[in-house]
């Protein structure tokens, strides 16, 4: 059992550590190389060209991490109910992931209108010039924002995953399961109080 969680650990965490790495290094390597070229209209095809040859390993980075993340949450689903704070934490994990796919998904359709746009003159991979169709200038101007939120969205599942491994140490999964329990058992006994300064207040405004 432990070996199987050890593989699921390393495909969600080497297929995240990918997803990251490779859209920072793509804003900045990619994008900022192609746009030093001195031909202008070979600026966007050469960026477009690294791009597409990425994309298939992203994918296969994105579905190992989708897969480990997955087979975690199973494998690790009594102590989301058992530990205060663990659902919290998964639920925003959640959203983070959903967001980064979308943003992914997305910059993708931009990126494959770039690559038929052909060799049309620009500043920059995102920056265009003042003869860019406009288009191609609205992809591009898109593109600029979307670089940077992916690795910010994927960035952020980084240190979220860090938390969440800390919860996993036998102190703060004391602290967390034992929080639990006794906010369950303080329910009642919260109730059982109201109940009774009620029935003490109806008693004395009958004397």
């Amino acid at each position: 059992m432990s070996e199987r969680h050890t593989a699921l650990r390393s495909m969600h965490d080497l297929g995240l550590a990918a997803w990251f790495g490779g859209s920072l290094m793509g804003a900045l390597g990619v994008n900022g190389a192609a746009a030093r070229i001195s031909d202008s209209t070979q600026r966007l095809p050469i960026a477009s060209a690294g791009w597409s040859r990425w994309t298939p390993v992203n994918a296969a980075a994105i579905g190992a991490h989708l897969a480990g993340a997955v087979g975690e949450l199973a494998t690790e689903s009594p102590r989301v109910l058992a530990q205060r704070g663990v659902g919290r934490m998964s639920a925003i994990k959640t959203a983070l992931t959903v967001g980064a796919l979308a943003v992914t998904g997305y910059s993708r359709l931009l990126g494959m209108k770039l690559e038929k746009a052909g060799n049309p003159p620009v500043e920059g991979i995102t920056e265009p010039h003042y003869q860019t169709p406009g288009d191609v200038a609205s992809c591009q101007r898109r593109m600029k924002v979307l670089q940077w939120t992916i690795p910010a969205l994927t960035g952020a599942l980084v240190v979220v995953t860090s938390y969440m491994g800390e919860q996993q140490k036998p102190g703060q999964m004391f602290r967390g399961v034992f929080g639990r329990a006794g906010g369950m058992m303080s329910a009642p006994m919260t109730m059982g109080k109201v109940a009774t300064m009620g029935a003490r207040r109806r008693m004395a405004m009958a004397g």
